[in-house]
């Protein structure tokens, strides 16, 4: 027998269904309880806001990704690593495309949900370097969670309008973002370290 899913993803999957049909700037918290067929009570206990149902929502694709990542190093070059985690990302929010369109159509109109998308993308972003066996933690960590923020915005523009099967217009962004990102720490390592040859490979922030 299909196991009935908890109060917390119930109410979830009624967000992420109305963001999508109704739009996420029109939807009210009364109206995902109803979609959700539970009381405004118990949606206040499991999300205490449409900001914390949209940290449950980038948590929900986290946990995809995750689950299919060790952190492997092996012996493709961390850009590459990242390229694929970062790939699978996309595959796995697919089916909050139209949610996510309007997710973020909305906080281009809300200055205050833009900066808390940003800090909620940049979480995201650590465990998707930590996904490509790429260091989070510390100073640099941040700078590179940061750079891959900017990065992904960037490239979601692309995913939004692709529709093609293999997804070869985002395919053909991210590469060349990821590019771009380790073009420059190279330029920086070797202004760093005259003399030296910086490894893009080895020494990849994003």
């Amino acid at each position: 027998m299909a196991r009935k899913p908890d109060t917390a993803s119930r109410a979830l999957n009624a967000a992420v269904e109305l963001a999508a049909t109704t739009g996420w700037q029109a939807m009210s918290l009364a109206d995902v309880a109803r979609a959700a067929g539970i009381t405004l009570g118990q949606l206040h206990e499991a999300y205490g806001s449409k900001n914390a149902l949209l940290d449950g929502l980038s948590a929900r694709i986290d946990a995809v990704v995750l689950a299919d990542s060790a952190g492997e190093t092996g012996d493709e070059a961390p850009r590459d690593r990242l390229f694929d985690v970062m790939m699978r990302r996309l595959e796995a929010q697919a089916p909050h495309r139209d949610a996510l369109r309007s997710i973020a159509r909305a906080a281009g109109s809300d200055p205050l949900a833009a900066v808390a998308g940003l800090c909620r993308l940049q979480r995201s972003m650590r465990w998707m370097l930590e996904a490509a066996g790429i260091d989070s933690s510390g100073p640099a960590g941040r700078m590179r969670s940061r750079a891959l923020a900017l990065i992904y915005l960037d490239v979601m523009r692309v995913w939004f309008a692709d529709d093609s099967a293999d997804l070869g217009r985002t395919m053909v962004a991210l590469d060349r973002r990821l590019a771009q990102a380790d073009r420059a720490v190279t330029r920086l390592a070797g202004l760093g370290r005259p003399g030296r040859r910086g490894d893009a490979a080895e020494q990849a922030a994003v």
